[in-house]
């Protein structure tokens, strides 16, 4: 807001009226949010959503792409679940862009292409609202690039786009062998595809329609003029769809690249929380996946935090040789009873650190020091064993080891630590409680087979999600981290399909993918189609053998 001024020896007459103030006027961002696929927003795009006042979006999915606490509106329904027309639009936009404030357009594909965009931005600027336009994919170029056709060659260079939608097509206009991309075609493809051939175009003309494109979900039809109307409705495509048309479709069986990867389209099941699970579910979305988050414990303080207090003045003291973190977990108790105390890492001075595996030695290092220890082999409390040196009186000048960790950690390294010459003050750092149940429609999914995959990265993970939300399907691939938990799995009558070499998420999910792609290979050798785990049903559930 403008705020005038005036200096300290001004004065103003009192019969003076006092000035006008000017409203203040926003500003509109119009603003692409590109094809589907979140991540394919611009660089531009993503720094305007952190920063606007308001939103108007015109698909529900948009407003996950909101990262403030900016109101957000909806641009593409009424009330009576009405598409607004662009007039009504643009008028929405011009109402909140009047009261001041940053409002950003939000549209799906770019603004200007086959949007309303133009009509609005014509709005405001009519009543002197200023604007920006940023660019964003657009489906027509996005989707087929996506089912890997390709628009133009160096042999194919003439492109046409048709919205076809309610309009009348003049079909004749298209009969040459130019690539001709339709949009909003899927309702009326037959009428489309007689218009072309009666226009001269040949019966045989590959035509690939793709729904959805640049999502999980995307499915592909590949036919010809004289079959595509047939072979949508077999296969119940609908809307959205991009279909292209021409002999650049043939292309596709060489440079299909995301609907044939390992895990293409698999829903799998991550018995995790979404914040330990970021970097999974990034990698698992490389490989084609959409992971699903439900967490099976819950991390809670100990019930007496006294006997974790008095480790930790005993560690400012100097009465232990070794402080040993065996998880992530341990790692943050320690952390946050340090920041109760007032200390920071400057405590662990003179002072051995051991972490039973890479993923907390990672968490170690963001406190800025380094584990003296680690695994050399399996990164386990029984790989940690193997490696720790015995208790020496001549060149250790102290024998105690502090060992925070859960309440319901097994007695192997306590036991293992003192066979090896040790005193071990074994302390409850925190509480793993068993999670709340997940929502009825996950744990139907779990039980009917909806997912395809779950993977489970602790023994507790398979006790704990079996006791909330019941045993996966027969149909569902198991993936375990390691041994332990495989063993657990198949305690809990559940056969272990993929099993990591190493104890880490990454390795898992690596693993998970060899086994997607062996799969799939084995399909396209038996000359069968490709399908997923949850789309097939076997009569019985399975068994551990």
């Amino acid at each position: 807001m403008t705020v005038t001024t005036t200096t300290a020896t001004r004065v103003e007459p009192a019969t003076t009226a006092p000035a006008k103030r000017k409203a203040t006027v926003g500003h509109v961002s119009f603003v692409g949010a590109g094809p589907g696929d979140a991540s394919l927003l611009t660089v531009r795009a993503a720094e305007l959503l952190g920063q606007a006042d308001v939103v108007i979006i015109e698909l529900p999915e948009h407003a996950a792409l909101v990262t403030n606490d900016a109101e957000i509106v909806d641009g593409g329904f009424g009330e009576d679940g009405e598409v607004l027309t662009h007039a009504v639009r643009a008028k929405l936009v011009v109402k909140y862009a009047k009261t001041g404030a940053h409002v950003l357009r939000l549209f799906a594909g770019d603004p200007f292409t086959y949007a309303t965009g133009p009509e609005e931005a014509a709005a405001c600027s009519k009543v002197g609202i200023g604007f920006e336009v940023v660019p964003g994919l657009s489906s027509f170029t996005a989707v087929p690039a996506y089912a890997g056709v390709p628009l133009t060659t160096r042999t194919s260079r003439e492109l046409s786009v048709v919205s076809v939608g309610d309009s009348k097509v003049n079909w004749s206009a298209h009969a040459g062998d130019q690539t001709l991309v339709l949009l909003d075609a899927v309702s009326r493809i037959g009428e489309a595809a007689s218009g072309l051939i009666d226009a001269g175009r040949a019966g045989t003309t590959p035509v690939a329609m793709t729904r959805v494109g640049t999502t999980i979900e995307q499915t592909t039809v590949v036919s010809t003029l004289d079959n595509i109307a047939a072979d949508l409705k077999a296969q119940k495509m609908e809307a959205p769809a991009i279909t292209v048309i021409g002999e650049v479709v043939d292309m596709r069986e060489a440079l299909s690249w995301f609907e044939t990867k390992p895990l293409y389209g698999w829903r799998i099941l991550v018995p995790r929380t979404k914040e330990q699970s970021a970097g999974l579910a990034a990698r698992l979305r490389g490989f084609g996946a959409l992971s699903e988050e439900v967490p099976t414990i819950s991390v809670e303080p100990p019930r007496n935090p006294q006997q974790m207090d008095k480790a930790v003045r005993g560690l400012v003291e100097g009465r232990y040789e070794w402080i040993a973190f065996t998880s992530v977990n341990a790692v943050k108790a320690v952390r946050e009873k340090f920041e109760e105390y007032g200390l920071d890492a400057r405590a662990f001075s003179g002072l051995k650190i051991a972490a039973v595996g890479e993923k907390t030695a990672e968490a170690i290092a963001t406190w800025g020091i380094r584990a003296d220890l680690v695994p050399s082999g399996e990164q386990s409390a029984r790989g940690l064993l193997e490696d720790w040196p015995p208790y020496d009186d001549l060149l250790d000048p102290i024998n105690r080891v502090f060992l925070p960790r859960a309440d319901i950690a097994t007695e192997t390294l306590v036991a293992g630590l003192i066979g090896l010459g040790w005193e071990v003050d074994d302390v409850t750092a925190y509480r793993t409680v068993r999670a709340a149940p997940p929502p009825a429609p996950t744990r139907e999914a779990i039980k009917t087979g909806k997912f395809d995959a779950v993977m489970f990265t602790s023994s507790s993970t398979v006790r704990n999600l079996v006791g909330i939300a019941g045993k996966p399907h027969a149909t569902t691939i198991i993936a375990c981290i390691g041994p332990a938990t495989a063993k657990t799995a198949e305690e809990h009558g559940l056969r272990v399909d993929v099993m990591a070499e190493k104890p880490s998420v990454e390795v898992l999910s690596d693993a998970l993918a060899a086994f997607g792609a062996a799969r799939r290979l084995a399909f396209i050798e038996a000359g069968e189609p490709v399908t997923k785990p949850s789309q097939r049903r076997p009569s019985t559930r399975r068994k551990a053998t």
